[in-house]
């Protein structure tokens, strides 16, 4: 039976390109946890899992934590996950049949699923959900056995015109710099975790931040709607969104939302234009019958999303069911104008006075030393930097996790030691550990050459005064 209606060959390029760019970034999401969460939600972690699944219930968290948990099992799930993504970059979809090859993206789609469901805190960016929307949807896009499914090629549009759309109206609706075209003044110096490129995109002339802005307008309110025209017009479409993603990717560093945006970008290209396509044979009839009604199923779920989209009092980066398989989207619709960073500094001395000599500890990412260019992580996602940026906004960010941390520098464990770039103490821990709010702001070009500094500190308050272990 011919479903010319239900799938088409001319897009077996841009599933293959797409499966194994999302694979990739799986396999980047798997590595962060494997890396990183011993410290944040592991056994001795700073909100560990057990004490989260025996307060939360299954049915509001859907995980496999939930039935049990040691870090040794966490650890098999995310190394698991982790090679199994590799497998699926490698091209192991295609190696078997379409049946085997809809499991192996629904296991690592569970697996995926069961981390953020009890990463609480450390878990709670739009990006996870986007993996998890997007990686949902992988599952029914079949294999080199079939021709790929129109009804997923049409959903994979929907979630990409949701993440750019939602964007650019919770802009519009926000803050007013966004309209004045203004925003990006600051945008880039004051940015959760700035790139090796920031400061020189913030020093860019005022007029071309006023492009900047209005390109970002055009880019998510116009471009997303063409997404749903025809061909090459849907093709030139998703080109523009890519050059838009880049050029966030080349500024900051957001994980892999960018990465992630542009794969769904991909998915809109119509492969056909840029090489012949094979002849594929048309789906069975069993994986029509099930696209069918998980198409029906996410256009149901994508009711309560698209009424948010429409509401003066739109929220963003939400969740409307524990499976993240429909969620909502946005970012920035609120812009800072000035820049604080948290330093956390230790002593040895166990008696804090003016002339104490407090020792600071250097992240991965987030700005410390004032001299030390950004570095460049995305995709790659270090949460305790990300979440440092979120407590400098306030204190109630930091509530459940920042004394937690504080006492495991106390305690000089290793695994919390790991996650940071410098350890002040390496031979024992301190005796007092204290946190300041310093206000930073990128340098001027002349005070970049006469000292060579990237960043300008000047000390606000105390965040946490000294603290030693009881």
């Amino acid at each position: 039976m011919e479903w010319f209606w239900f799938a088409s060959s001319d897009y077996w390029l841009s599933r293959l390109v797409f499966q194994r760019a999302l694979a990739a970034v799986y396999l980047v999401a798997f590595l962060t946890a494997a890396l990183q969460f011993r410290a944040l939600i592991g056994e001795r972690g700073m909100l560990p899992v057990p004490r989260y699944t025996a307060r939360v219930p299954f049915r509001a968290a859907p995980s496999l934590f939930h039935r049990h948990y040691s870090d040794r099992f966490f650890a098999g799930c995310a190394w698991g996950g982790a090679a199994l993504a590799l497998a699926l970059v490698a091209g192991a979809g295609d190696a078997v049949p379409l049946a085997v090859s809809m499991l192996m993206w629904a296991a690592l789609w569970a697996l995926y699923l069961s981390i953020v469901n009890v990463g609480q805190t450390w878990y709670g960016f739009g990006w996870e959900s986007l993996l998890l929307e997007t990686g949902f949807l992988a599952v029914f896009l079949g294999n080199e056995e079939t021709a790929p499914p129109v009804l997923v090629l049409f959903l994979l549009r929907w979630l990409l015109f949701r993440v750019e759309f939602g964007a650019g109206l919770i802009k519009l609706r926000g803050d007013s710099c966004w309209r004045d075209l203004t925003c990006l003044d600051y945008h880039h110096e004051t940015q959760p975790m700035p790139g090796p490129l920031s400061w020189y995109f913030h020093r860019l002339p005022r007029p071309l931040h006023r492009v900047e802005t209005a390109a970002n307008h055009v880019a998510q309110l116009a471009v997303p709607v063409l997404l749903f025209t025809p061909q090459p017009v849907a093709t030139v479409a998703a080109g523009l969104i890519v050059v838009t993603q880049l050029w966030l990717v080349a500024s900051g560093n957001f994980a892999w939302l960018n990465w992630l945006t542009i794969v769904l970008a991909l998915a809109a290209v119509d492969g056909s234009l840029v090489a012949a396509p094979p002849a594929l044979p048309a789906p069975p009839l069993w994986f029509g019958v099930l696209v069918v009604a998980v198409t029906a199923l996410v256009l149901v779920l994508s009711v309560r999303p698209a009424r948010n989209l429409l509401s003066r009092r739109q929220a963003m980066n939400r969740s409307f069911d524990p499976l993240h398989l429909v969620n909502t989207y946005g970012a920035f619709g609120t812009v800072g104008r000035v820049r604080q960073e948290i330093v956390v500094e230790g002593t040895d001395e166990t008696t804090a006075g003016p002339d104490t000599v407090w020792r600071e500890y250097g992240f991965r990412g987030k700005p410390g030393d004032v001299r030390r260019l950004p570095r460049q992580f995305a995709p790659y996602h270090l949460r305790l930097d990300w979440m440092m940026w979120f407590a400098a906004l306030s204190p109630a960010y930091a509530r459940s996790w920042f004394q937690p941390f504080v006492e495991r520098l106390l305690e000089g464990d290793r695994d919390t030691l790991r996650l940071l770039a410098h350890n002040p103490f390496p031979d024992a821990p301190p005796a007092l550990v204290r946190a300041r709010l310093y206000r930073y702001r990128f340098t001027t070009r002349e005070e970049r050459r006469e000292t060579g500094a990237w960043w300008h500190r000047t000390p606000v308050r105390d965040f946490l005064p000294p603290t030693r272990l009881v």
